[in-house]
Formats: structure tokens, sequence, C-alpha cells
């Protein structure tokens, strides 16, 4: 059921244009650096990006609310597979841990550059991501900017 309800917001126009506003916001506050250069289609440049970009909202078990073309093909996964999965499923059980201290550095420090590890695909295959960057996603717009989840681009990655 909650499954249903983060895909139909995945799949809501303005979902989309919300939520790549504040991944493409928050990426520059964190980091200095364009995630995408500029279009008049932004949720269209971003979806059809050649890196791979996902993100997952906060909590105590953060689920998937966002991939884009590259990143569903990354992990063999289709919208309605990946949306509203838990993300810790991403990682295989015996790394879920170093997964976890990642995450916990990035909500401390804003972002985290050059990461690398191993990632599942839904088929069970194994893939190396590497010069990733993982950032808080928040509304810069906010007095208070409340972290709203985190985000990846993977620019580099391989089977393993």
């Amino acid at each position: 059921m909650q499954n249903n309800l983060f895909l139909e917001n995945y799949r809501e126009a303005g979902f989309l244009a919300r939520h790549t506003d504040l991944l493409i916001s928050s990426y520059y506050h964190w980091t200095g650096e364009a995630l995408i250069r500029c279009t008049d289609n932004a949720v269209h440049a971003l979806m059809n990006a050649p890196l791979a970009i996902a993100s997952h909202q906060a909590g105590d078990d953060p689920v998937f609310n966002y991939a884009n073309h590259q990143a569903l093909a990354l992990f063999k996964m289709t919208p309605e597979a990946l949306i509203g999965l838990p993300s810790r499923y991403s990682a295989e059980p015996r790394l879920r841990e170093a997964r976890s201290a990642l995450l916990h550095q990035v909500e401390t420090h804003g972002f985290v550059e050059n990461y690398s590890g191993i990632r599942i695909a839904q088929d069970g295959s194994r893939f190396l991501i590497e010069q990733a960057t993982v950032w808080n996603v928040v509304d810069i717009k906010q007095a208070q900017m409340q972290v709203l989840g985190q985000a990846v681009i993977i620019k580099a990655w391989h089977a393993v």
C-alpha cells in the first residue's frame, strides 16, 4: 500500500518538478557545483542524465522516492519495483552497516564525495559504484533547513 502511494507521487508531474528542484538546489548548496547543465526542462534533463541519480526520503527506514532512468537501469528495476522500496535493500545485508554509517556521515556533514561501495541489483548481480556524491536533500528556501532525505549521483560503476 505504501509503495503505491510513493509510486503515485513519483508519477505526478508536480512531485517530479518539486523534487527535481530540491535535488538540484541541494546539490549546489552542498557542493557549489551544478547537478545538471542549465536547461529549459530540468525534470527531463535529470531523468535522462547519463549518470545514475536516486534519492530516498528521511526516516528510520528510508524508502526510495526518486530514480532517474540510468539509476533504474543500474539496479535493473522498474519504477514500480524501486519507488517505495526501503533503500537499505540496495546493499547486501553484510554491507548495510557500512552504508548506514555513510548516511550518518552525510546527515552530519551535508555531503560526501568520492564514495565507492558495492551495491546489488534486483536480479542479484553486484556492482561497484565509484565517484559517487551523496548529499542531504534540503529545501534551501526554508529558514531552517530540515533534512528531507539523501540523494546520490553515481558517476562510474562496473560489475563485480
